[in-house]
């Protein structure tokens, strides 16, 4: 990660949030990758049920589909999905919803996130950490639209099986923040290790 200058710089991370219980850690996952990284932040409409927004680190902007067109009045304008898409190295989905995971599978984009995923540069890496109920996950539809996104270049990281909100105990449960940040970062630091022993 450098500047045009070639300075080193932080890398950029964009953090995404669709509509599961899992969404209570997001503000948790955003102070995990804040010291490390320039984080900015998206949150479906569902998703903000969950996020308590006062907990999200004061550097990281939120931003909601409100915003996508706040900013636009004309042609030339910038468009908010198409900046952030321009600006981030990295995107996160953590929690990626079943519903979230059904529209990127087959394309769809009727919000900001969906939009930045269909508008993305798959040259660069983006992650998604599911979360959803056992049965949900075990669903075939689910088995399909996974394949469809690997088919992208996604990169998967998994649930785990613990008791879930509902009660139910089984795989679907995201995966702690903890372990997401630390798979983006060793993915960075090794693609960084690769890149400098190939320029000498």
């Amino acid at each position: 990660m450098a500047e045009p200058n070639g300075a080193p710089r932080k890398p950029r991370i964009l953090l995404a949030s669709s509509g599961s219980v899992a969404a209570i850690k997001f503000s948790n996952l955003c102070s995990s990758f804040s010291d490390w990284a320039e984080v900015r932040a998206v949150a479906t409409k569902a998703s903000l049920h969950f996020i308590d927004r006062a907990s999200l680190p004061k550097d990281v902007t939120l931003y909601t589909d409100d915003d996508e067109w706040s900013t636009w009045s004309k042609i030339g304008d910038g468009v908010l999905h198409i900046e952030l898409r321009r600006w981030a190295d990295i995107m996160v989905i953590a929690p990626l919803s079943a519903n979230t995971l059904g529209k990127i599978a087959n394309g769809l984009c009727d919000n900001l996130l969906t939009c930045i995923v269909r508008a993305w540069d798959y040259s660069k890496p983006l992650f998604v950490a599911p979360a959803m109920n056992t049965f949900m996950w075990n669903n075939v539809f689910t088995e399909k639209h996974l394949m469809s996104v690997d088919e992208l270049g996604i990169s998967l990281i998994p649930p785990v099986s613990k008791r879930l909100a509902c009660d139910d105990f089984g795989n679907g449960a995201m995966a702690e923040p903890s372990l997401i940040f630390s798979t983006v970062r060793l993915f960075v630091e090794s693609k960084a290790q690769s890149g400098g022993s190939n320029n000498q």
